[in-house]
């Protein structure tokens, strides 16, 4: 809710008045950890994560049926954003790798995905970043230099690369920099 207007205007721009009558409705409930959903028949599990993908990311399991509705914690073929914390969103996807799931559903890319083989490109270009930038950081370059060719290996893998891996190699070198050695 905290970036429903920017989403807003954001969308008007592309939408018009389609947007008309639109108003951000903020939750009337939070889930601290999780939280059991008994929707008569069928219990679903929302759970909060730790900032990744971003600050307020949020899973749906549905243990009947093995489905697991990752949000914005899985893009498949889509380059992942990170637009919260890159060691977090690596953290994340090692702990969401131990749900009991068969399928996923990500938020960005095709329609079921087997779970958890579908984080393994999501993981390995998160790691890569990393690593690039981390190998930056020590031969002291600067962000700049550093978001022009950290994690490029990955390009051929991801659609959009050029479009968000520079954002994701400077929120990732602010992140790390700060880190000892």
């Amino acid at each position: 809710a905290a970036r429903g207007p920017h989403y807003l205007s954001a969308f008007r721009a592309q939408m018009g008045d389609a947007l008309d009558g639109v108003t951000i409705v903020a939750p009337t409930v939070t889930v601290g950890e999780t939280l059991t959903l008994d929707l008569g028949h069928r219990e679903i599990v929302l759970q909060a994560w730790r900032t990744a993908h971003s600050e307020c990311d949020l899973t749906l399991l549905d243990p009947k049926s093995g489905v697991l509705f990752s949000g914005d914690l899985l893009f498949l073929q889509h380059v992942p954003v990170v637009d919260g914390s890159l060691l977090g969103f690596l953290d994340v996807a090692d702990r969401l790798a131990a749900i009991k799931a068969t399928q996923v559903v990500a938020g960005h890319g095709p329609l079921p995905a087997p779970w958890p083989k579908a984080l393994e490109d999501q993981r390995a270009y998160l790691m890569r970043l990393t690593a690039d930038l981390r190998a930056a950081i020590k031969k002291g370059e600067g962000v700049a230099a550093a978001a022009k060719t950290a994690g490029g290996e990955e390009r051929p893998k991801w659609r959009l690369f050029d479009d968000y891996n520079a954002r994701n190699a400077t929120a990732g070198f602010a992140e790390l920099e700060w880190e000892g050695p």
